[in-house]
């Protein structure tokens, strides 16, 4: 399988006079988090919450910022989450995938809202 991309949309839920940002991001299972470049963290004015220690995929361990909320829609989904600030593109990782109930469809190539629950995310609580 490819890398695979998709259309999502960024904001600040604290801010509503900032401009939701239109995104292609990277769709990595192996990754966990939302990771943004500082360009949108800066466009999107997020505050800083926390430092983290992360270990990228070279195996180095970086102090990296730990930024937020963010609010994340992608079709008829959303979420709120953190944000890692680092690298140079925007990497939609494993936590908010499952938030909003979306997959990776490898016929497609493509991320998809699940089939099983096409107009409400589904979720378990228990």
């Amino acid at each position: 399988m490819g890398l695979i991309s998709a259309q999502i949309e960024l904001s600040n839920p604290r801010d509503k006079n900032i401009k939701p940002l239109q995104v292609r991001a990277l769709v990595d299972t192996g990754s966990l988090h939302l990771c943004i470049p500082e360009h949108v963290a800066i466009q999107l004015d997020l505050e800083e919450l926390y430092k983290r220690e992360v270990t990228t995929a070279d195996g180095k361990k970086r102090l990296v910022l730990y930024m937020g909320p963010v609010s994340i829609k992608f079709e008829n989904r959303g979420c709120f989450t953190g944000a890692l600030v680092l690298g140079d593109e925007v990497l939609l990782g494993a936590v908010p995938m499952e938030d909003m109930d979306v997959l990776i469809s490898p016929a497609k190539q493509a991320l998809i809202v699940n089939p099983e629950s096409p107009n409400v995310a589904m979720s378990i609580a228990k």
